[in-house]
């Protein structure tokens, strides 16, 4: 059980945990994907789950009982050229990415995503 005390990596760790499912397993392989995209990327405990930031709010991940959604605040002004946004397309401004139980993640098309999105961030 987590605390207030606990970093953000220790509560999202603890959460990823407690799933003991293959949505904790996806949200893992996200994770590792977003830390290792950019050595700035943080991760913060906010609205009762996991953040990642890097010079703001890269994005979300919620999960769900048949998906692991992460959500982009700035992700309808982020170029995706392989379609991994999935939900959330009529925003304009924000855009998801839900991952079922069997879907694979291109981490390639990933990573660029959120290099594209730390991008962003550090040109407002």
């Amino acid at each position: 059980m987590t605390t207030d005390k606990d970093s953000p990596s220790e509560r999202i760790t603890a959460k990823i945990a407690a799933l003991g499912d293959w949505r904790a397993d996806t949200l893992a392989r996200l994770r590792q994907l977003i830390l290792a995209a950019d050595d700035a990327v943080v991760e913060a405990w906010k609205w009762d789950g996991p953040v990642w930031e890097c010079d703001g709010i890269l994005c979300t991940g919620e999960t769900y009982k048949a998906k692991v959604k992460l959500t982009f605040p700035h992700g309808a002004a982020l170029p995706d050229p392989k379609g991994l946004f999935n939900s959330s397309l009529e925003g304009k401004v924000r855009r998801a990415i839900d991952f079922g139980a069997a879907d694979e993640v291109d981490a390639a098309a990933f990573k660029a995503l959120i290099r594209a999105a730390i991008q962003h961030n550090r040109a407002k």
